[in-house]
């Protein structure tokens, strides 16, 4: 399952970000630093309407969406990476998710107080940036000098001396590790680090709800340095999520439309999340269930079958397989079948986003 983390400085509005993302979440929003003394975790349903088309061609009894766990870190300031505030404890968490959620304040508020005194989301994305940075540093430091007693005799020592050296030069010139260019055996010697800078970074800029269509010059500041980086940006308003929660679908879509948006955060960060992994969706449909699972870019058909069970990638022969949009308009397997639109796939076939597969397989 995808894991992402939600980091940030404190009051900046992680918690009610995730509180709003996870309905039944039990993160205190609170509005003062730490609130949140362990990580909050909730999984929430990946939205999907091609699961409902599916499921009613399929007459399907049951609707299974992937799940996306979105963790809700405390918040981290100036020093962390020394064990300021509750720096290592968090450190340490972010460590485990797939991607990092890092929200930044693009609103005023004279209620809710600033950290640092003033809003200001270069300086705000500096010190969480720089924080993960120094720990990174650190950590590469400490396994330099071991790895450099054993490089002399062991080749694949060596290898991962090359790759931590090359690590480090690009975190000393203020770069994230992401952005040091490895050989494939230098990633596979490093990559046990978890090193905090080389996990891909979605920046979400948290505005006022009469912010949320048009942005803000705090916005476009944000966007900038993210584009330098490499990173996303999503504009997200924990204000609106946080009413979103209290409303029927179809008044969802009519606050959404008031507000001149079409889509919640949740759906965005989410889009967000799958297109800087590189992961895509296949779905499997029959009466009993519509599914979707989840799939790297580049998954050959085996690999996709092994997502629904091991014994299935084991024994596969083939997968037969439709298009999503091909299904729709034909309105049934059968009929996509006569139409010659149902394809017999081998081991070599990459499975596309929206493929719609049966997988046949010896036990």
């Amino acid at each position: 399952m995808l894991r992402s983390g939600i980091v940030g400085l404190p009051n900046v509005g992680k918690s009610t970000l995730f509180n709003a993302l996870v309905a039944n979440a039990k993160a205190e929003a609170a509005n003062f630093p730490f609130c949140t003394i362990e990580p909050n975790v909730g999984v929430v349903a990946v939205p999907d309407p091609r699961l409902q088309v599916l499921a009613t061609i399929s007459q399907s009894a049951e609707i299974v969406p992937t799940r996306v766990e979105f963790v809700d870190i405390a918040g981290l300031v100036k020093g962390a990476s020394k064990g300021e505030g509750l720096g290592n404890q968090f450190l340490a968490n972010i460590r485990e998710v797939d991607a990092i959620v890092h929200v930044v304040r693009c609103f005023d508020d004279d209620d809710i107080i600033h950290v640092s005194g003033s809003v200001d989301p270069g300086r705000d994305m500096e010190v969480i940036n720089l924080e993960l940075a120094l720990a990174d540093l650190s950590q590469i430091e400490r396994r330099i000098e071991r790895t450099r007693k054993t490089a002399r005799n062991s080749k694949e020592a060596q290898v991962e001396l090359a790759g931590l050296e090359k690590l480090l030069e690009t975190l000393n010139n203020g770069e994230p590790a992401r952005k040091t260019l490895l050989t494939e055996d230098e990633a596979a010697a490093t990559q046990f680090l978890g090193l905090l800078t080389s996990k891909p970074v979605i920046y979400a800029a948290n505005v006022a709800e009469t912010e949320l269509a048009s942005g803000n010059e705090w916005v476009e500041e944000v966007k900038k340095i993210a584009q330098a980086e490499g990173a996303q940006v999503v504009v997200v308003s924990a204000q609106v999520e946080a009413e979103l929660v209290e409303l029927s679908p179809e008044e969802r879509a009519d606050y959404l439309a008031s507000l001149g948006v079409t889509e919640g955060g949740l759906q965005s960060l989410i889009q967000a999340t799958y297109d800087l992994l590189g992961l895509r969706t296949f779905f499997t449909t029959g009466p009993k269930e519509t599914r979707a699972w989840t799939i790297h870019q580049g998954d050959k058909a085996p690999q996709a079958a092994g997502t629904i069970h091991t014994d299935f990638e084991r024994g596969f022969i083939r997968a037969e397989t439709v298009a999503y949009q091909d299904l729709v308009t034909t309105g049934s397997m059968t009929a996509a079948k006569e139409r010659g639109l149902v394809r017999s796939e081998g081991k070599e076939y990459v499975v596309q986003e929206g493929d719609v597969m049966l997988f046949r397989f010896n036990v």
